[in-house]
């Protein structure tokens, strides 16, 4: 091959050779490229490789550069064009027509596997069609829509490597498939009623149902008020009717999950429109390929909500999901109401997605199990998303997102596993510059989810053929990952703190590479000094960080059981405000204190004994959620400060006063003076909306005055936040508001998660910047 250079610009006969890098194989892209080509009159290949898709084109100059210029501007949607190499050569003298060749597998893979699709509108249209041979046919798609990651065993991406091999397609499937004017031409999940998957129904213990249509059954058993599993791209769904509150609380019981949220699926975005608030930005979302559960602003009951509250008690969002796949457009168009589809587990645990294993483990939660035959090779649970100001903001990243890479600004040495966090975990793989993050895991003290997080590691790093030769983890010495990352030999390991990994990730989720003030605010972090941090300031970048404020620190009592009984938090605070005088305080909480039980934790706390000291924002959130009355314990993480924000009024009408001292070179915020403005208010006979607007308003104005100290002193006028308090869309908006007023550029999360599903990213970003030297570490 020859270079550009010495060929003719315009006009004759050329040849080229194109590399295409990024998400090519499996969003229909070989018949994108050959439908391209005829329509250009070239002629050539295209094929999959282990880099991407690789083209030889052949034909008139001209053409072929209008070819070129097409390749990028008329890609599949679904596709991400990371990279484009093209390099030209003298031109055969008899060029073959163009055609799709079979893969090749040499060269060392650096293959961008595709995320699941949504049904597209063709293949609706289809199964909606009742003259079509795909009417009503749950599991047609085509080159633009199906599953895709959750159904690939090894790439490249090919039938004869997916869960499909097993399914031989029938003639008319064939035809299609090798059809060039078909939008089935390659795809490679194509199947229907003749040679594809098929659904079965089960009762309980596994047992199959002669049924003459097992969907129709499912419909009439959830409009008569049962729960059933419904198996989906990822894992199995519970489902039941939304607007049915014995039901669901039924559903709860079950499935020891008393308060949690549950997801909503409806059938339109009409639908989605009756009973949330939904701007066009959300619309756009719910309807996006990658179809996440979005959080929406409830309507009003007298507006028509339909959606019992038992779905998401004491919260003003609802979370809300469209259709994916075509058998949940046939199960909601067929049973006319909306239907809770939360993730098929119990509590804590991984999704189920292995039919005999779904069987024992749901047996005791779902009446029925609508099943089909096609294996889900790794389990991938439903997205979590918002919008926020406009722009898409993921809270939980899997089903639609992942594996999609993120890419650094600079390229790792060596390949990298960051193992994240406990809660809410997702792990990484880094190659070159691009960072693959798994879907989410969940949190990995139960003991499945920590299984099923050591097999997703196997199947990535076999899916991407990497060998991590560097790992990094957590500070944390109790974290289960920590602990897998420890016990790996042969590796360089990478411990990353809590916090800067949070401000690493936010950076990264934002492809800059700067210093910045860091505001990392969470329930808990392990801080460098053995303390539990979560208020943080740090001044920091991807090389390293400085502790320059955080609020100031008390004492847990009873350590980890203060997370799950806010009430300890809230009388601590009382106690460092008030000392022994919080007894005559004239407030609710204090007169249903359990003194006998208090006055042994106090004692304790103050020898030190099982009290360990923090900085918490999350903590001091259920400390005010407690004293307003609104909750002693949880039933899962936030809960508090959920219904905290829930309550909160739109506008605050003045803040609390808060001191900011100077101890040690670091700003510490007294956050005492918050409870204390609180319990003022309180005894003033203010409402407890009006308390939590102010609490949230003074939090903001807290992270403004902090960071302008700070601009000070460092000269940085640029602001990441980061953290799972920053989920607060009320504490967010006011924080970014503040900060823009008083001259802050800021960084806020888009593509990961603010909260600890964000920290694999920014722990790969971090040990992405080692070479050599491992002196810093």
């Amino acid at each position: 091959m020859v270079p550009s250079a010495v060929l003719p610009q315009t006009g004759g006969r050329a040849r080229c050779r194109v590399l295409i890098e990024g998400v090519v194989q499996g969003v229909g892209f070989r018949p994108f490229v050959y439908r391209l080509a005829d329509t250009h009159r070239l002629g050539g290949s295209v094929r999959n490789g282990q880099h991407g898709v690789l083209i030889d084109v052949e034909g008139d100059r001209d053409a072929i550069d209008r070819f070129l210029d097409q390749l990028k501007s008329t890609a599949p949607s679904s596709a991400c064009l990371r990279r484009i190499t093209v390099t030209w050569g003298a031109p055969h003298h008899d060029p073959e027509p163009f055609r799709i060749d079979t893969s090749a597998g040499e060269g060392d893979p650096a293959l961008f596997p595709a995320p699941d699709l949504a049904v597209c509108a063709a293949c609706l249209a289809e199964m909606g069609d009742s003259g079509n041979r795909r009417y009503a046919y749950p599991f047609l798609n085509c080159t633009q829509c199906g599953p895709r990651y959750t159904i690939i065993r090894a790439l490249p991406y090919d039938r004869e490597r997916t869960s499909m091999a097993s399914f031989t397609m029938c003639p008319a499937c064939h035809v299609e498939y090798g059809d060039p004017r078909d939008r089935r031409f390659h795809a490679e999940p194509t199947a229907c009623p003749a040679c594809g998957p098929r659904l079965v129904l089960l009762g309980s213990g596994g047992r199959v149902l002669d049924v003459a249509d097992p969907l129709q059954s499912v419909v009439a058993a959830l409009q008569a008020g049962q729960i059933v599993a419904v198996k989906g791209l990822g894992g199995y769904h519970l489902a039941c009717d939304a607007t049915a509150p014995g039901v669901v609380s039924e559903l709860r019981r079950r499935k020891a999950r008393e308060a949690k949220p549950l997801a909503v699926m409806v059938s339109s975005l009409e639908e989605a429109r009756r009973l949330c608030v939904v701007s066009d930005a959300e619309a756009e979302l719910l309807q996006s390929a990658a179809r996440p559960i979005v959080l929406l602003e409830r309507r009003s009951p007298a507006a028509g909500q339909a959606v019992t509250d038992e779905v998401a008690p004491r919260l003003r969002d609802l979370g809300l999901m469209l259709p994916y796949t075509p058998l949940q457009y046939l199960l909601l168009e067929r049973t006319g109401r909306p239907l809770v589809m939360t993730s098929g587990n119990r509590s804590d645990e991984p999704i189920a997605y292995q039919d005999g294993d779904t069987v024992t483990r749901l047996g005791g939660i779902a009446d029925l199990f609508l099943v089909h035959d096609r294996p889900i090779e790794v389990r991938c649970d439903d997205s979590v998303a918002r919008v926020v100001d406009g722009s898409p903001s993921v809270l939980r990243r899997a089903r639609g997102y992942v594996p999609l890479a993120i890419s650094l600004t600079y390229d790792a040495a060596e390949p990298i596993l960051a193992c994240g966090g406990e809660l809410k975990n997702v792990f990484a793989l880094v190659r070159g510059r691009e960072v693959f993050l798994s879907q989410h895991l969940g949190d990995l003290g139960d003991e499945r989810a920590y299984r099923a997080w050591r097999d997703a590691i196997a199947h990535l790093k076999r899916l991407l053929e990497l060998a991590p030769s560097v790992v990094a983890h957590d500070l944390h010495p109790g974290y289960r990952s920590t602990s897998y990352a420890r016990s790996l030999d042969g590796v360089h390991h990478i411990p990353v703190q809590h916090h800067h990994a949070h401000i690493a990730s936010c950076l990264a989720d934002n492809g800059v590479d700067d210093r910045v003030i860091g505001v990392a605010w969470d329930g808990t972090g392990y801080g460098t000094d053995g303390h539990v941090w979560g208020g943080e300031f740090l001044v920091a970048d991807l090389d390293g960080f400085e502790r320059v404020g955080s609020f100031q620190e008390v004492a847990m009592p009873g350590g980890e059981a203060a997370v799950q009984e806010p009430w300890r938090m809230a009388a601590i605070f009382l106690q460092a405000v008030y000392g022994e005088a919080m007894g005559e305080l004239d407030l609710a909480f204090v007169r249903c204190l359990d003194r006998a039980a208090w006055r042994v934790l106090s004692r304790a706390a103050e020898q030190g004994l099982n009290a360990p000291l923090t900085s918490s924002a999350g903590r001091l959130f259920d400390a005010v959620a407690s004293i307003l009355g609104l909750r002693d314990r949880v039933d899962f993480e936030a809960q508090a400060a959920m219904e905290l924000e829930a309550l909160a009024e739109p506008e605050a009408d003045r803040v609390y006063a808060v001191n900011l001292e100077e101890i040690d070179g670091r700003t510490i915020v007294r956050t005492p003076d918050i409870v204390r403005g609180v319990v003022e208010d309180i005894l003033a006979g203010v409402g407890a909306d009006r308390i939590g607007s102010r609490f949230h308003a003074t939090l903001a104005e807290v992270i403004v005055r902090t960071c302008c100290r700070l601009r000070e002193r460092s000269g940085l006028d640029r602001v990441a936040l980061s953290g799972g308090v920053f989920q607060n869309i009320r504490l967010s908006r006011l924080a970014v508001e503040g900060l823009g007023r008083a001259g802050f550029q800021v960084y806020t999360h888009h593509q990961v998660p603010p909260n600890d599903g964000g920290l694999a990213l920014g722990q790969a970003a971090i040990a992405a910047r080692f070479r050599e030297d491992r002196s810093r570490v």
